[in-house]
């Protein structure tokens, strides 16, 4: 698609650019990162054979991201819906209500049995409390347990936020927005692309000032298992820094030239992340490929990315 692509329920305030453009703005990682790095120089040991034997996803925890079937779902609501839950979905994770209201979205979900466990929801910027509050409400109707801000990291010309300043800023802004959720009783994360990882001027990046000064009884993190290795930084070392904090993964596979690739085509160890699951505190895993069906893919291969990516996860050993 030529055209940006604005995921729904974002705000031009909260997403200056698109998912697509991200794409095609980021550098080829694989010189940042390198296919080898992904597969050797584990951060620990690799777990014993035994223990890959034993440990596995619960299915009950798998999610998709609806991100990923936007087409589809604009073309067919009922159908897609009932085609993840026939794949063996139970939940799924909404980016925005496909031209519904949150009630009409919720009826087409329980319809197809089917529950939005987790939204994607961009905070206002700047922040404002009655329309955080009327999201958080939305929320509710749907039927969520957590609501995640989705995009960061660019400045009003388009380049990569580099002042940390703005993260301090934003910083803040999570914390008052995970506050009013918790109020509401939800829970507030908030998911990365690479740009947090771009070195800022004095040399931290933005995801260390989000996790140094965001409450971690406020904010958690959706960890991007994709765009963390797009930014150079290997999940489990973000784990480590981030014990407990990383409640949900996208879990979306890179292929050798950098782009998308369905679970299991591409080059990332998910077995050796998922090893740390514990100490990550993970609930979800969330299955997504951005460019599903975006030409030169057709929609109906975001189905075949969604049932790719349930089947590896399910049949995973670690």
């Amino acid at each position: 698609m030529d055209q940006q692509l604005n995921r729904p329920g974002r705000t031009p305030a909260s997403e200056p650019v698109s998912r697509r453009g991200v794409l095609r703005a980021a550098t080829v990682s694989a010189a940042a990162v390198g296919a080898a790095g992904l597969l050797a120089g584990p951060a620990t040991a690799a777990p014993s054979a035994q223990s890959q034997r034993r440990r596995r996803v619960p299915v009950d925890r798998i999610s998709i991201q609806l991100y990923t079937l936007r087409d589809q779902l604009a073309a067919d609501l009922p159908g897609t819906l009932d085609a993840l839950r026939r794949i063996g979905y139970r939940r799924v994770e909404h980016a925005g209500f496909v031209g519904r209201t949150a009630a009409q979205f919720r009826a087409a979900l329980d319809e197809a049995g089917l529950r939005s466990t987790s939204g994607h929801v961009g905070i206002p910027q700047p922040f404002d409390a009655a329309t955080w509050e009327q999201a958080l409400a939305d929320a509710h109707v749907v039927g969520c347990k957590k609501i995640v801000h989705p995009y960061f990291g660019r400045d009003a010309s388009g380049q990569p936020i580099r002042d940390p300043a703005v993260y301090r800023a934003l910083a803040r802004d999570l914390n008052r927005a995970g506050r009013l959720a918790e109020r509401a009783g939800l829970e507030f994360g908030y998911h990365n692309h690479q740009l947090e990882f771009v070195p800022l001027t004095g040399g931290s990046t933005g995801f260390d000032i989000l996790s140094a000064q965001t409450d971690p009884r406020l904010v958690h993190f959706e960890l991007d298992l994709y765009w963390t290795w797009r930014g150079a930084h290997d999940p489990v070392d973000v784990i480590r820094a981030n014990r407990g904090r990383i409640r949900q993964v996208h879990v979306k596979d890179l292929d050798v030239e950098g782009g998308f690739a369905d679970l299991g085509d591409g080059v990332i160890d998910f077995g050796r992340i998922f090893a740390h699951e514990r100490e990550a505190g993970i609930e979800e895993y969330i299955v997504e490929r951005d460019d599903a069906g975006t030409p030169p893919r057709s929609p109906a291969d975001a189905l075949d990315t969604a049932r790719v990516g349930f089947d590896y996860l399910a049949s995973l050993r670690y």
